[in-house]
């Protein structure tokens, strides 16, 4: 019964974090349209992002490790070693890359204007850490759910 819980957070932690980063295009594509919301939607991302995603992804690992140890699936089998690899990419590129440079996003529009150069430079930074990072998250999910065997 107790796996079946972990389990359960471990789910809904994905549909939570996955879910709340898939809507960020929606966000963008809307406040791109008016542009006087655009400070409203980058911190209300910023928001989402450190308050609901970033937490939610941080529960996947501690419970997928947790169901890993009571299963007990080695962290060497080759389907969750290589998401793991992935989770941990992803993991930098967000902290180290997505993360610095949206903060400077949301600087630049406000100190400069959202016709600034070095705001829409910061926009294309964002967008395609954003996309690496997504890529990275469905790889991660195909991984966890198909388990597929990628060496012998």
């Amino acid at each position: 019964m107790l796996f079946l819980i972990i389990k359960w957070i471990h789910i809904l932690s994905a549909i939570t974090a996955v879910g709340a980063n898939a809507t960020y295009a929606i966000w963008f594509a809307r406040a791109s349209r008016d542009p006087k919301i655009l400070p409203f939607v980058l911190h209300t991302i910023k928001r989402i992002d450190d308050w609901v995603a970033n937490p939610c992804y941080g529960l996947l690992l501690l419970t997928g490790l947790t169901m890993a140890f009571i299963v007990p699936i080695p962290l060497t089998t080759p389907w969750l070693l290589t998401a793991l690899i992935l989770y941990a990419l992803a993991t930098l590129l967000g902290m180290a890359g997505f993360v610095p440079v949206f903060k400077r996003q949301i600087h630049l529009l406000e100190s400069e204007g959202v016709d600034s150069p070095n705001y829409q430079a910061m926009v294309k930074w964002s967008r395609v850490l954003g996309i690496t990072t997504g890529v990275l998250v469905i790889i991660i999910t195909f991984l966890m759910v198909v388990k597929p065997a990628l060496w012998m």
